[in-house]
């Protein structure tokens, strides 16, 4: 797989990235075995880096990526974790949110030892807008602060925050001195607003992390999680698309990950799976050109929720 620079990190990341949130058990059940078994695809296909975060499965997709990477060489692949939101294993939804400077540094020691590694390539912030205002100032404040001393200390590489409203996307790139940001369901089939970003990205260097290419499930055969916020209204808009897809005699997943996957100036899209038979297809998938007049086809089907924003 073709690898390129994400933005002026110094990471030479690949087209494809995997976000581990299904190896916790976030969309699906997942039996442990077949979760490794998918890493290991991954390794295999060329993917070389890997998100997780201590919030998804309540550490559990943290425990299982770090014991499908023990053994693998540590230059063979670049890790990212999060900092600041916590989640209850026994009820997915039950949150919490510490950007304290002493809750950051226990999170990055108690996130190292459950995947093995004392340094992480990158450290995202983490949905600092979920819990409103207050939140989101204290983690742009002495969250950020924390990872910056962290980054100083040579404990971490880059800097960086995963969330998703684009306002304060836009706040933050203008204002903050992020290395990269993970930016998810906003360059997908319903949304390419993270367009809006690229020029600033490319003007200080920002390594863009595209993120959520399926939309979090609504862009696939399967119906999207419960917790999806969109309304049945809406959901019914993505399958009149599917239907459509299937007509052509293809599916709506393969255009979404192609279309996702394959703008020249987003360095990684980073999508999430606990098969190894999905990895393997979403690799075969995006090596293949996308069918640009099928993809305006798609487009055309789901204006009624383009560039929709979701209340998460």
């Amino acid at each position: 797989m073709k690898l390129g620079p994400l933005g002026n990190t110094g990471i030479l990341v690949s087209r494809l990235s995997l976000g581990a949130s299904s190896l916790g058990g976030v969309f699906r059940d997942v039996e442990e075995t077949e979760a490794i078994a998918a890493v290991h695809a991954a390794l295999h296909a060329g993917i070389n880096y890997f998100d997780v975060a201590p919030a998804y499965g309540g550490t559990r997709a943290e425990t299982v990526l770090g014991k499908a990477l023990r053994g693998v060489p540590r230059e063979r692949y670049h890790l990212s974790t999060k900092v600041g939101k916590y989640t209850n294993p026994a009820r997915y939804g039950d949150d919490v949110f510490d950007y304290s400077r002493q809750r950051i540094r226990a999170s990055l020691e108690e996130s190292a030892a459950r995947l093995g590694t004392g340094y992480f390539d990158i450290v995202h912030v983490h949905d600092i807008e979920y819990g409103g205002a207050m939140f989101t100032e204290w983690a742009l404040t002495e969250g950020l602060d924390s990872l910056l001393e962290l980054k100083r200390e040579g404990r971490i590489g880059a800097v960086s925050f995963g969330i998703y409203p684009m306002d304060l996307w836009h706040r933050i790139f203008a204002t903050y001195p992020i290395d990269a940001a993970l930016v998810h369901n906003h360059y997908c089939l319903n949304d390419t607003r993270l367009l809006e970003l690229l020029p600033l990205a490319a003007d200080k260097g920002i390594g863009v992390i595209n993120g959520s290419p399926f939309a979090s499930g609504l862009l696939t055969e399967r119906d999207p999680p419960t917790w999806h916020p969109a309304r049945p209204e809406e959901r019914s808009v993505f399958k009149q698309a599917a239907a459509f897809c299937r007509q052509q005699g293809v599916s709506i997943a393969q255009v979404a990950l192609q279309f996702s996957s394959q703008h020249p100036d987003i360095p990684t899209t980073l999508f999430s799976s606990a098969s190894v038979e999905s990895i393997r297809r979403n690799v075969r998938w995006h090596e293949m050109p996308v069918d640009r007049s099928l993809v305006a086809a798609v487009q055309e089907i789901l204006q009624p929720v383009h560039n929709r924003q979701w209340t998460y």
